[in-house]
């Protein structure tokens, strides 16, 4: 094999490109200057020459631009600005960046889901970067079609194609590629998936089980419930919740996933809760975290061990699907739903902020009002 290299000239001045594409001469078509895309190697030969096209793209950019700009050159200063200008567009490089600036903004769930997505394309990619230019509608068809066939549900390639598009969609910000609309032949919505929520009658089952030699089936349920009494409030929310958190008989925290503020009023059977556990030794309200260090791996352990649990007491409850902490979170909005509780007192008593309408009718709505919902759900057990 041989390797392709770009030969750069300018006032007689003659430099040499290298590249790591490597192909056997009986693949270069030498009049046209071009990889011939036939034969046992047609898949690589096709990403080589798609990589050859964009690297004499960016060429010719650099040059186009010093044009413009009527300033001398030289085939060096070509060769630099390209190189520079290759990191600067590498769709991998770029969404590591936004990654990395998720971590320092403290949105470490955020930056996982990111990390989880470019993964999955750059396996899509087999590790082969691209330009930010090559984000494009038929790249983007292919990636939905290799999601599916390897049997990647729907929302998840939803998942995949929206946190992908935000990055873009930075990139096209920044002005480092323009807008092109790749995104718009594939799926973005949001699918109808299975009922997570379970009727008031089985948390009151739940609750009412004997764990009482059995303590991490216990912690477990008192997870849940303790999620389900706080209106549905996400695990990481109760992890990271501080014992400063609770005064005069009000919890106020924000939540990790949006910022928002929630209040809730302390009710007795929060209280039975915490009373079953001796507090410890760090600042956080909850058994959850309780070492100083390596919080984030102490909560995501937890999180593990607590719907292991609960899908054991799914099965001691004879229940058709495993309960999660999830679950805690749609059977509290389902009850307030059941109650006729207002869509709008609901979506504030989850701290729901996607939907705009809905905020503007909770611009206005006292904490007193979801108080007195979550009371009435909470009588119901």
């Amino acid at each position: 094999m041989g390797s392709i290299y770009f030969q750069i000239i300018q006032n007689r001045v003659v430099r040499q490109l290298n590249t790591d594409y490597k192909i056997y001469a009986e693949e270069w078509d030498a009049e046209h200057e071009t990889v011939i895309v036939e034969g046992e190697r047609q898949d690589v030969l096709a990403s080589i020459k798609e990589r050859l096209e964009w690297d004499l793209a960016r060429i010719e950019k650099v040059i186009t631009s010093f044009e413009i700009a009527h300033r001398r050159y030289t085939a060096d200063e070509v060769i630099q600005s390209f190189l520079k200008l290759t990191k600067e567009s590498s769709f991998f490089s770029f969404m590591h960046s936004v990654i990395a600036q998720l971590k320092r903004l403290g949105r470490i769930r955020t930056s996982e889901t990111y990390t989880a997505s470019l993964r999955s394309f750059m396996a899509f990619r087999e590790e082969q970067d691209l330009p930010l230019d090559g984000i494009d509608s038929d790249l983007m068809q292919q990636y939905e079609a290799w999601l599916k066939g390897r049997g990647i549900r729907l929302n998840t390639i939803s998942f995949y194609m929206r946190i992908i598009r935000a990055v873009y969609n930075r990139a096209v910000e920044k002005g480092l590629t323009p807008q092109r609309h790749p995104f718009r032949h594939v799926y973005t919505g949001v699918e109808k998936t299975v009922k997570r929520a379970v009727p008031i009658k089985v948390v009151k089952a739940l609750k009412d089980m004997d764990l009482s030699l059995l303590p991490s089936l216990d912690f477990a349920r008192d997870m849940f419930l303790f999620s389900f009494y706080t209106r549905g409030m996400s695990f990481v929310d109760m992890a990271y919740l501080k014992k400063k958190d609770l005064q005069n008989g009000i919890l106020t925290y924000r939540r990790r996933k949006t910022g928002q503020q929630l209040t809730i009023k302390w009710e007795k059977c929060m209280e039975e809760i915490l009373g079953k556990y001796p507090s410890n030794a760090t600042d956080y309200l909850l058994p959850i975290i309780t070492l100083m260090g390596n919080e984030r791996r102490q909560y995501a352990n937890a999180l593990h061990l607590v719907n292991k649990n609960l899908k054991t007491l799914s099965e001691r409850l004879n229940l058709p699907r495993s309960l999660t902490m999830y679950v805690a979170r749609h059977s509290w909005a389902s009850a307030a739903k059941a109650k006729n509780v207002p869509v709008s007192v609901i979506s504030e008593g989850m701290g729901h902020d996607s939907e705009a309408t809905t905020q503007i009718y909770l611009a206005s709505l006292e904490t007193s009002v979801v108080d007195k919902a979550n009371k009435m759900i909470l009588s119901l057990l």
